[in-house]
């Protein structure tokens, strides 16, 4: 069965004729519909602009095929032949953008000359020529639109960005655990071999650079001598008690617990993806973000239990709350491509039988259909439906969405 479907978007339509389209001496009539009228419907279900006993049904035309308008012109209720009218329309999207259409008569109507594209929602002119006279209709015809004010807004969470170039890939998720960086480790020895007169400090003393960890008296000498820290950090061994004879061992060893790093687990089948360089975002087994780094080089070594090659990456501890031995998580998008127009992932939502994102103009609110290309947890490609530059919403889609089905803004194919 054929779908008629009378559509009115919400953005402003206006069709302008050329005067020279309407005949030396064309008279003009303007009618427009007031604020909350109900548009009348025509008998092939479309929307009825009259003037006088003059009329033309307007529909978007979209089964099987592109959505296209077709326009059933008519005088006193009687159906016109659609070769004696001209008629031009003009679609004034949110944003700015114009569309504009041209007629040919086509059958028992006035077929429109290209497709309708989403979401139709305009502000409407329609100007058609009959009998030498000029009738104009403006009218409004939003869909999938609302009104939010910026307090609103603020307060329900939306949050914006604006629609430009990324790089999309796929993701590969990683295992590690915390160590020590290699350059952490500092080992202590006494300068000249002798015994240990006394130790000051103990394993999990924090030391400066300088303090005194040790005195020892020289075998060679007699003489006695400070073993002092080279290095700040936390004392991870102790390998001298008063009394104790030197020798070549190293007396203290100090630990930098802000020199960390993270080994990953890097599996067989992604060996030929992840390659050094590449950066990797670091986050808790939460999911709590902790750094954004790159990987170092693989380890000459790899984790003959799990079966996998391993790769290092450096990431701040300040505080030392990384312990080693801590269980990680790494991302790392391989594959990867630059796209000229893409939106985060997040902001894409279920719209009817669309994924759509919605646009922000003001405190202006609308759909965006979109066709969607490659897709990454951060970024999804776009290949049609929006702008570049045009702001949308990334955090509180809900509210958007919830206020246009309240409103019934939203329609129904």
């Amino acid at each position: 069965m054929n779908k008629l479907s009378v559509r009115a978007a919400a953005a402003a339509l206006f069709l302008v004729l050329p005067l020279s389209a309407c005949g030396e001496g064309a008279k003009e009539a303007e009618k427009g519909e007031a604020k909350g009228d109900e548009p009348a419907e025509g008998p092939n279900g479309g929307r009825l602009l009259t003037d006088g006993d003059f009329a033309v049904e307007v529909t978007i035309f979209e089964d099987g095929t592109d959505p296209h308008f077709r326009v059933y012109p008519s005088r006193g209720g009687k159906p016109l032949d659609p070769k004696s009218v001209q008629l031009e329309m003009t679609l004034t999207r949110l944003g700015g953008q114009v569309d504009r259409f041209a007629f040919q008569p086509q059958g028992k109507y006035l077929a429109g000359q290209g497709v309708v594209t989403e979401p139709h929602s305009f502000d409407v002119q329609v100007v058609a020529v009959a009998d030498g006279k000029r009738h104009v209709w403006k009218y409004a015809s939003p869909e999938g639109r609302t009104r939010i004010t910026a307090e609103a807004a603020k307060a329900g969470g939306v949050e914006t960005a604006v629609v430009g170039p990324a790089t999309v890939g796929d993701m590969r998720e990683l295992f590690g655990t915390v160590e020590l960086s290699p350059t952490a480790r500092s080992e202590i020895r006494g300068q000249f071999p002798g015994r240990v007169v006394s130790v000051t400090k103990a394993v999990g003393d924090y030391v400066r650079r300088g303090d005194l960890l040790a005195r020892v008296e020289s075998s060679e000498s007699l003489q006695v001598y400070p073993v002092r820290a080279t290095v700040s950090g936390v004392v991870a061994e102790r390998n001298a008690n008063p009394g104790d004879v030197t020798g070549d061992r190293a007396l203290y060893v100090i630990t930098d617990p802000s020199q960390t790093t993270v080994v990953f687990n890097i599996f067989p089948r992604d060996l030929s993806l992840i390659r050094p360089g590449m950066k990797v975002t670091v986050e808790t087994q939460d999911g709590t973000s902790i750094a954004a780094t790159t990987l170092g080089q693989y380890l000459p070594d790899g984790n003959t239990e799990a079966g996998t090659a391993l790769m290092r990456a450096t990431i701040p501890n300040r505080s030392g709350a990384l312990r080693p031995g801590t269980a990680l998580r790494g991302r790392v998008m391989v594959n990867t491509a630059s796209v000229p127009l893409a939106v985060r992932t997040e902001a894409i939502q279920p719209f009817r039988d669309f994924k759509v994102v919605y646009a922000n103009f003001g405190q202006d609110y609308e759909v965006r259909m979109l066709k969607l290309g490659r897709s990454s947890p951060e970024w999804t490609e776009v290949l049609s439906g929006i702008n570049p530059g045009t702001s949308y919403v990334t955090k509180g889609s809900f509210l958007i969405r919830a206020d246009i089905e309240k409103s019934g803004a939203s329609h129904d194919h």
